[in-house]
């Protein structure tokens, strides 16, 4: 059995109500897994509650006492420039395609003053959010759009997400000196920036949600293919291999069931996900996760017991069980 696994973080990202399987940390360590990350939507101050409950510290204790590291993967923006600033301040937030201030969305990258409160704001989530890793992941707003300001409106979604990231970076290494950030390539960010380059501790996520799941992604090719593996290797070039993951949806009920609950059993294929680790691997990702929402105590009385063993043991050995 491989002693020095080739992919260093084999996680999960699950929603704090997923927890009322409330041995989902033995459960990810008896797979081999070594991180679960929480997510909730665009309210990260949902997970701060969550994590404020008996059940919240009991999740935490028992990632500590198992040895599991504990991220927070979040779009986070409607909370780190607050919504209700629109009225008083509408320069803050983006322009649309018409040059029409908006607060539906993100913020205006070139707004010296929406960047400080974001990374003020950034600070003080990290504080109450604190990755046992050092790993932060701060989205933007979900596949929504950036600034059409004409200070921004030369830069791509992708090269404004950037600009943001590296601002935040600046913040979080204000208290907490080894942090990193993900830049988060997804949907409408899936492509890699042209302009803006990552300051040192950024590294590449990269979301193909998109994707199908019925056949390797290496094998997904053609002119119909919206998000094809050669956008992994257009960032890989952009930001390196350094800290790059993989942020999957192999065992997102959430996805296969249209985000709804008890819908849908995962339509787990052990063939797919090895070539997809191939595919990753070989490319020098040794990050890999997965989204495991709504995997959770109704899903197991009502579906059995997911696939999660098999999963855990196929990234912790390949490339051992590789071909």
């Amino acid at each position: 059995m491989e002693t020095n696994p080739y992919f260093q973080t084999r996680g999960v990202v699950i929603y704090p109500g997923d927890l009322t399987l409330q041995d989902w940390p033995e459960r990810a360590a008896r797979a081999g897994l070594t991180t679960v990350a929480l997510h909730d939507g665009s309210e990260p101050s949902k997970v701060a509650t969550f994590l404020r409950t008996e059940a919240g510290q009991r999740f935490l204790d028992d990632c500590g006492r198992l040895g599991l590291q504990v991220e927070f993967e979040l779009h986070a923006m409607l909370e780190l420039l607050p919504r209700r600033l629109f009225d008083a301040n509408p320069e803050l937030f983006r322009q649309n395609e018409v040059g029409e201030h908006t607060p539906d969305a993100n913020l205006c990258v070139h707004s010296p003053r929406a960047l400080e409160i974001v990374a003020e704001n950034t600070v003080a989530l990290s504080q109450e959010l604190r990755s046992t890793t050092g790993r932060y992941f701060l989205w933007g707003d979900d596949g929504r759009g950036w600034c059409r300001c004409s200070a921004c409106r030369g830069l791509s979604d992708s090269d404004q997400s950037l600009l943001l990231t590296n601002r935040l970076l600046d913040a979080l290494r204000t208290v907490d000196s080894r942090a990193t950030i993900a830049h988060l390539a997804y949907l409408n960010t899936l492509w890699p920036p042209k302009q803006i380059r990552p300051k040192p501790g950024v590294f590449l996520e990269y979301a193909p949600i998109r994707r199908r799941y019925n056949i390797p992604y290496a094998q997904q090719v053609g002119a119909d293919i919206v998000e094809p593996l050669t956008a992994l290797d257009a960032n890989l070039e952009w930001f390196g291999q350094e800290g790059a993951q993989a942020l999957e949806y192999w065992l997102d009920v959430s996805r296969f069931s249209g985000w709804k609950r008890l819908t849908t059993r995962l339509p787990w294929n052990r063939e797919v996900f090895q070539a997809d680790l191939d595919a990753y691997g070989g490319r020098g990702v040794r990050h890999i996760t997965t989204f495991a929402a709504h995997i959770d105590a109704d899903y197991v009385a009502y579906f059995g017991e997911p696939p999660l063993p098999e999963y855990g043991a196929l990234l912790r050995d390949w490339p051992l069980l590789s071909g």
